[in-house]
């Protein structure tokens, strides 16, 4: 067996993107039908695939919470899908079959197995878990031929991988991770993932590429300078973090200090007020700005505005000079009615370390060419809102992404 072979694991089971209100580990109400067309596709594709392993969501399809849905982890899953691999809870998934979670845990565990669950993530209290689950068993409330499933496919995964011939982690490719040519692919990712959104507000009058070449250049915004934020959640931390001191990448000011032509005078403050914006002779203006880094709950929002102070800057900075918007959110956000004194709006979402990115498409080094992986909307109140809804009515339609040809902008 290989000493590089990786499990992928699949997730979350099922449904956890149409939850109610968008709203962390909550309930997703639909159809038999609609689940099947809408959650359940990328489940097929990767056991079709090969994909070891398929995590459970904490949320609940129906009022059923899916870490205790014996017809959708053991009948669909298991027998269905003919899954060969194991199921995994979710970190403390069992304990939050209850309300409170841990409320009655001998009955977690009991519906959370019986459910089809062959591995469970218990990060402090296991000899609980242990105790409980000996008793369930040794009383016959759990019976063995489920034990010996779990087993099965759990020895089973670890078999594929080669885990016995090579139980530990391979460090011989430690030095590789971060290389410049890893850079580099991480770069082309963040050129080929911007969306432009608007360009000019003409279409004969484009903004974008700007010139490298011109006298003063003002960068504003509190996402132009920090790692954390181009980064979001799950990075380093686990809600992420703000600033440049815990990873290394280049921030998109450098990036745009990289890349223009060495006479332009670049001038970056972040909260620039409108005498600052006016009294400068600033040719044009980049302003980014976005959501602040978030994991899970921490990121439900009944409004999906960004956080202050983004509009006060982009309304001081666009209502003065000609200026682009680069927005860094996880998700379409609310940009009415800001967008319209922006002359160009980029869609970044976390463009991650790789902040040169950015600037390649904004100076024109490359073309923009991203398209919209999902409907914008106009207010939160058609949420939620898909193609094919009888009032699709959207700011951007799915697919949506003007394009720019590459230029030697000087």
């Amino acid at each position: 067996m290989s000493s590089k072979n990786v499990a992928a694991c699949a997730k979350h089971y099922v449904g956890d993107g149409g939850t109610t209100k968008g709203i962390n580990e909550n309930n997703t109400v639909i159809n038999w039908h609609d689940l099947l067309s809408i959650h359940m596709p990328g489940y097929y594709t990767s056991i079709i695939k090969g994909v070891s392993t398929v995590m459970v969501s904490y949320s609940s399809w129906n009022g059923v919470k899916m870490h205790a849905n014996r017809d959708l982890v053991t009948g669909f899953l298991k027998n269905k899908l003919r899954f060969r691999g194991f199921v995994i809870s979710d970190w403390e998934g069992i304990d939050r079959i209850t309300y409170p979670p841990h409320a009655n845990y001998t009955y977690s565990i009991q519906a959370a197995i019986g459910s089809g669950i062959d591995m469970v993530m218990v990060p402090y209290d296991y000899s609980s878990f242990i105790d409980g689950l000996t008793f369930l068993v040794k009383n016959n409330f759990i019976p063995m031929s489920r034990i010996d499933d779990a087993v099965k496919r759990i020895l089973r995964v670890k078999f594929a991988v080669g885990l016995f011939e090579n139980p530990l982690a391979d460090n011989s490719l430690v030095d590789q991770l971060g290389r410049q040519e890893h850079r580099e692919l991480a770069r082309e990712a963040v050129r080929r993932s911007l969306v432009l959104l608007k360009n000019g507000h003409y279409a004969d009058q484009p903004l974008l590429p700007l010139p490298k070449k011109t006298s003063k250049i003002l960068v504003a915004g509190s996402h132009a300078d920090n790692l954390g934020y181009q980064c979001g959640g799950w990075t380093i931390e686990w809600q992420g973090f703000s600033g440049n001191d815990l990873t290394n990448g280049t921030t998109v000011l450098t990036a745009i200090k990289n890349t223009v032509d060495s006479s332009t005078n670049v001038v970056y403050e972040e909260n620039p007020d409108p005498k600052f914006v006016k009294s400068n002779n600033f040719s044009c203006a980049i302003v980014v700005v976005g959501e602040h880094p978030y994991v899970e709950t921490k990121g439900d929002s009944m409004n999906l505005t960004i956080p202050e102070p983004g509009p006060t800057t982009i309304r001081n900075v666009c209502g003065a000079l000609k200026c682009v918007v680069i927005l860094m959110s996880g998700r379409p956000v609310v940009i009415e009615p800001d967008i319209d004194s922006m002359d160009a709006l980029v869609a970044a979402w976390l463009p991650g370390s790789e902040g040169q990115g950015v600037a390649d498409v904004l100076f024109g080094d490359y073309g923009f060419s991203g398209k919209l992986p999902r409907t914008w909307f106009k207010t939160v109140d058609q949420l939620p809102m898909n193609v094919g809804d009888p009032h699709y009515d959207p700011l951007f339609p799915f697919g949506f992404g003007l394009t720019t040809e590459p230029t030697k902008a000087y």
